[in-house]
């Protein structure tokens, strides 16, 4: 599959993923992965307390944001062979990261997720409180809201992550993780 393919395909999994099962750190980085072609259960169930600005409460970061960073670091963050050093992956990390972090602030002002919300609702919402949680489902909170920022984040981060393997010369066929699909005993 062609890489524009791959970011088209990895927006409408996160866009389909957000409307039909919620938890946009989730989402976005079963996107990136179904749009790979891999799995990876562990980052799938480490990515659900990040939902929401954390927790829904909404004062932390997008959960968009946070499961494309997720996803970046997969690829390319601190290896724990490496814990007392790995400098160029850490390097390369943060600067992938903060051109995520700068798709956010040039789409939406921000990466916090209260403040996403006041920039495409006029307001931000406490997800904890019904009343209000019901609003935000009217208002289109994954009709056409927050599903097209977790279908950004995940088209972001994929094109983030592809750019960067490019760049170093490497095909996805060498990161030998890719082949891991976890399992979480019940």
């Amino acid at each position: 599959m062609q890489k524009d393919d791959m970011m088209k395909k990895a927006h409408e999994l996160g866009f389909g993923y957000e409307r039909d099962y919620r938890s946009c750190a989730q989402c976005t980085a079963a996107a990136v992965q179904d749009a790979l072609g891999i799995r990876n259960d562990f980052i799938f169930r480490s990515a659900y307390g990040l939902a929401g600005g954390f927790s829904n409460l909404g004062d932390g970061p997008c959960g968009g944001y946070s499961g494309g960073s997720m996803m970046i670091s997969l690829f390319f963050g601190r290896r724990r062979e490496f814990f007392d050093g790995d400098k160029e992956n850490k390097t390369r990390t943060k600067e992938l990261v903060k051109r995520l972090h700068g798709r956010f602030i040039q789409q939406y002002g921000s990466v916090i997720c209260s403040k996403i919300q006041e920039s495409m609702f006029g307001r931000s919402y406490d997800l904890w409180d019904k009343k209000d949680a019901e609003q935000f489902e009217e208002d289109g909170g994954h009709t056409d809201k927050c599903t097209e920022v977790v279908g950004r984040a995940a088209e972001w981060a994929l094109e983030l992550i592809l750019e960067e393997i490019e760049n170093g010369g490497l095909k996805l066929q060498d990161y030998d993780f890719l082949n891991f699909a976890a399992e979480f005993p019940r």
